[in-house]
């Protein structure tokens, strides 16, 4: 299995994750041309895709669909609060309703030869997810827009070979910056984003020896950056109670306008 971040952050998202004869993208927050060019960085098109799955229906996260959907035909797995939410999006335009393949949390299904395993993560949306795939031996996941983590969470995401993991914002640039106070308490609360503090802490939960990728994604374009997230990811890794160091594993930035190589798990 191969996954690809088209693009990741507060403004946009798409991820695809696929094999030889598999592909799909999860998530369509971009525009129609940028999810073309992204996945054409690797030699496929749009058009090559079996299914587009979505994890909820906020805008950073579907605001490509409507276009995509009924350009190529491709089926659109979700939640069913979820796809009902997608469906009363007037700025998606129209999209045909056999598209539409309803999904349960903690209920497996199968993309071709990949076994699909959505699992719960607490966000104000709908009823959002989070994926995790698997095919063989291998694994991957993403997770991200999730305000807080569980034990649950540390389950679905224990034994990944590839992931990527939400690191929204700096708590401190979040608290002094320019937002509005009712959305800083939405994004610091527990249906809002993972800090790089948390994500940090999650991912030192569940570090294990066969991890070859991490992702941080889904920055915040105002609350954060780059270095920083990267940088406080490390230091959680450092100081956590494992035998882990940063150093020991693949960590990488999710960029918001730049597709990152196609890494294999």
């Amino acid at each position: 299995m191969n996954l690809c971040s088209v693009c990741s952050g507060s403004s946009g998202n798409c991820i695809y994750v696929g094999d030889e004869t598999t592909h799909m993208i999860i998530d369509a927050g971009a525009s129609g041309k940028k999810m073309e060019s992204g996945v054409n960085t690797f030699d496929l098109s749009l058009r090559d895709m079996n299914a587009v799955l979505i994890t909820h229906e906020h805008q950073d996260h579907v605001k490509g669909l409507g276009v995509i959907a009924r350009r190529y035909g491709i089926p659109i797995y979700g939640t069913r609060g979820t796809l009902q939410a997608i469906q009363s999006m007037k700025q998606l335009g129209d999209i045909p309703k056999e598209l539409f393949h309803e999904i349960k949390p903690d209920e497996d299904f199968y993309i071709n030869d990949i076994c699909v395993k959505p699992f719960e993560i607490s966000h104000d949306a709908a009823e959002p997810v989070g994926y995790r795939f698997e095919k063989g031996n291998k694994a991957m996941a993403i997770a991200t827009d999730l305000g807080e983590y569980t034990e649950y969470t540390i389950d679905k995401l224990s034994g990944l070979d590839v992931l990527l993991l939400e690191a929204n914002h700096d708590v401190r640039m979040l608290q002094v910056g320019a937002y509005p106070y009712y959305l800083k308490q939405r994004i610091l609360g527990r249906k809002g984003h993972l800090s790089n503090e948390a994500s940090g802490q999650l991912l030192s939960k569940i570090l294990h020896d066969g991890m070859k990728k991490i992702f941080l994604g889904h920055l915040s374009k105002e609350n954060n950056y780059e270095e920083l997230a990267y940088e406080t990811v490390r230091l959680e890794i450092a100081m956590a109670d494992n035998k882990y160091k940063p150093d020991d594993f693949a960590i990488e930035v999710a960029r918001r306008d730049v597709a990152s190589k196609l890494v294999s798990a």
